[in-house]
C-alpha cells in the first residue's frame, strides 16, 4: 500500500515491487488529489504481473457508470490485473469540504446500488436498473453509441469489501455485503459509534469468517477463491493487527497488505518506501 506518490513515482514503485516479488500494489482514492485510476493505469503499462488495486474506493460517492469506465479501462490495459476494494469511506475535511455527509445509511444504500450498477454494466449483457439513487434506463442499440468492450476479467474484476462485524448483533449487513462479492477486509465494529475499528484479532478472525462462510453458503456462493485481506505493518510502526502475516495466514487470511501510513510525504519518505519495497515482502 503506497501512502503517497505521484502517478509516475507510483508506477516506478510498482515496477520495483514486481521485480522484488511483491504480489500486489495498492493506492487510495481522494476526492481531490492524484487520481487513483490514472495512477494505476500508469503502473499497468510499466508492469506485467503484479496486481493493481485500490484500498479503498468510496464507491458511494462515484457515479457507477464513471467507475465502470475507469476500472474496466485499467483492467484491459493491465490484461486483467485489477482489484477494487470498496467501503463507505472515512469522512474527513478533505471529503466534506466538497460534499456534505449524507449519513451512513445513505452511503450504505448508495454503495450497494453503485456496485450493482457497476457489475451490471461490466457484464456485457443488456442492463437496466431501478434504483433509488442510480436508475439506469435500458439501452436502445439504434440510438446509443457502441458499448465499450468488457473488462479482461469476467464477469468483472474482483471486488473486496470492508466487512465490519458487530458482536452481539443478529444481523450483520456489512458482512452480508462482503459475502456477496469476492473478498473481505474484515474489522470489528464499535456498536456505540456504529463504525468499524481496527480491533480485529487473529483469534477473532475465526468468528468473522464463520459468519461470512455461512452467508456465502446460504446464497450458493463458493468459498474457494474468496479473499480475506489483512492490512498491517510488519515493521511495527503502523499496527492494525496483533499478529504476523504467517499467523493471519493460518487463521484464514489470503492477503497481507503492508500499509506504511506512518511514512512522511516528501523525498525522505519516498526513499524509505523504496527501501522497504526493495527489501521484498515479509517471508
Amino acid at each position: 500500500m503506497v501512502p503517497f506518490a505521484e502517478a509516475a513515482e507510483f508506477a516506478q514503485v510498482a515496477a520495483l515491487g514486481e521485480q522484488r516479488g511483491w504480489d500486489g500494489v495498492f493506492t487510495w482514492e481522494s476526492l481531490y488529489g492524484e487520481h487513483a485510476w490514472v495512477t494505476l493505469a500508469a503502473a499497468a503499462v510499466q508492469t506485467s504481473r503484479i496486481r493493481l488495486g485500490t484500498l479503498l474506493t468510496p464507491a458511494s460517492r462515484h457515479r457507477p457508470w464513471d467507475l465502470a469506465s475507469m476500472v474496466s479501462t485499467v483492467d484491459r490495459l493491465s490484461a486483467g490485473r485489477v482489484v477494487m476494494t470498496v467501503g463507505l469511506g472515512a469522512l474527513h475535511d478533505g471529503w466534506t469540504r466538497f460534499e456534505p455527509d449524507e449519513g451512513r445509511r445513505v452511503r450504505a444504500q448508495k454503495l450497494d446500488e453503485a456496485l450493482a450498477v457497476w457489475a451490471g454494466l461490466l457484464s456485457a449483457e443488456p442492463f437496466s436498473f431501478e434504483g433509488r439513487h442510480y436508475p439506469v434506463a435500458a439501452a436502445h442499440p439504434e440510438e446509443a453509441p457502441p458499448a465499450p468492450p468488457p473488462p479482461a476479467q469476467r464477469p468483472h474484476p474482483p471486488v473486496w469489501c470492508v466487512g465490519a462485524y458487530f458482536p452481539h448483533r443478529e444481523r450483520q449487513p456489512s458482512l452480508e455485503r462482503a459475502a456477496r462479492w469476492d473478498g473481505i477486509l474484515p474489522t470489528v465494529g464499535d456498536a456505540a459509534a456504529d463504525e468499524g475499528t481496527p480491533s480485529l484479532t487473529v483469534a477473532g478472525l475465526a468468528e468473522v469468517l464463520g459468519t461470512v462462510r455461512r452467508l456465502r453458503a446460504d446464497s450458493g456462493r463458493p468459498w474457494d477463491g474468496y479473499d480475506v485481506v489483512i492490512e498491517g505493518d510488519s515493521t511495527g510502526e503502523f499496527v492494525k493487527s496483533d499478529g504476523t502475516p504467517e499467523q493471519w495466514a493460518r487463521a484464514g487470511a489470503t492477503w497481507w497488505i503492508e500499509s506504511w501510513w506512518t511514512l512522511e510525504p516528501g523525498p525522505a519518505g519516498l526513499a524509505e518506501l523504496r527501501r522497504r519495497v526493495e527489501a521484498g515482502p515479509p517471508r
